[in-house]
């Protein structure tokens, strides 16, 4: 039977699903960040705000990391193919490291700017306008960053989340570079100014580092969520206990928004093939309603550790783990 949607009520194609909205949004982002990118740019300019100006780039180069975002996600919605016959969803991972490293260029860039501006500080002209172009700034970055947080979390989208840290990361930056402004222009404290840059390069770089981490350990097939391991454990032996199935182990490992799963399981060895194949299907389904992020499962039969009468007992049953069930042979 088909069925479109889960006992859990969540679609079948939830992936594919999350990356239609996640390019939606990382299409908004790209728009909205450039705007914002030029405006503050061009008032930093007119001002000679180096927290303006350095908020500015920070918007630019976000819009550069959400069309990285926006690439991922687009290629990640493939279908497999011969020559990636699990898919393409570790390229959303990908793009995820990538947006990283091009945030701690941005920064180191910002950095050198803003230390700069600290050794020979500069009044700044327009200061109420250049706070309110920033003020304005951080709050169309910070509604556009909460959307795209909901949606990255929803469907457990590396990329996008790294996006709406960034986001985040904009929408707050924007906030010190208002107060750096307000300081500088209205108590005279004039290296508030280069301060503020200095604090957004240092706020980029911890978000540029969690983002490495994150998409460095998915790429190497580092999983990082034991509860899944035990969850899927408890799933099996609690709804397949009539069936005396035991679960032997259970290996992860991540594939962009989706993880693959192989189950090792212990079943009666007196079990005919069919029995075996139709129980490993249930297994599955029971597995996959209930933890969608798993898209691949693969079910491995072993039979039950033969007892000590078993093994000194010839063997007279004639399931799935029998020799001459395996070989098609009856013994004479």
């Amino acid at each position: 039977m088909n069925e479109s949607k889960s006992s859990t009520g969540k679609p079948a194609n939830l992936l594919d699903e999350g990356l239609v909205a996640g390019q939606r949004i990382a299409k908004i982002s790209v728009m909205t960040l450039v705007g914002i990118g030029i405006v503050e740019i061009i008032m930093g300019q007119i001002s000679g705000s180096v927290v303006a100006t350095a908020d500015g780039i920070d918007s630019m180069s976000d819009a550069m990391i959400s069309l990285i975002v926006l690439i991922g996600l687009k290629i990640a919605h493939k279908p497999a193919d011969r020559k990636f016959p699990f898919g393409y969803h570790k390229v959303e991972s990908f793009a995820a490291l990538i947006a990283a490293m091009g945030m701690v260029v941005i920064g180191s860039f910002i950095l050198y700017n803003s230390y700069e501006a600290l050794i020979s500080p500069k009044e700044i002209r327009q200061p109420i306008l250049t706070m309110v172009v920033l003020a304005a700034a951080s709050g169309i970055s910070l509604h556009r960053a909460f959307q795209m947080n909901s949606i990255a979390n929803r469907y457990n989208l590396l990329s996008l989340k790294t996006d709406a840290k960034n986001s985040i990361k904009d929408g707050s930056a924007s906030i010190i570079g208002f107060i750096s402004v307000l300081i500088a222009s209205q108590f005279g404290f004039l290296q508030m100014d280069a301060i503020g840059g200095i604090i957004i390069a240092g706020y980029i770089f911890s978000v540029s580092y969690i983002s490495l981490k994150q998409s460095s350990l998915i790429l190497v097939d580092s999983w990082q969520n034991p509860k899944i391991t035990d969850t899927v454990k408890r799933i099996v032996e609690e709804k397949f206990k009539d069936e005396n199935v035991r679960v032997k182990s259970v290996l992860l490992r991540p594939a962009g928004a989706m993880a693959q799963a192989e189950v090792h399981l212990e079943i009666d060895g007196n079990k005919k093939l069919a029995d075996v194949e139709l129980l490993l299907v249930r297994i599955e389904m029971a597995i996959r309603s209930q933890i969608p992020v798993i898209g691949r499962i693969s079910s491995i039969p072993h039979s039950y550790p033969a007892s000590k009468s078993e093994a000194a007992t010839p063997a007279r049953r004639f399931g799935i783990f029998d020799r001459r069930n395996i070989s098609g042979t009856n013994a004479a």
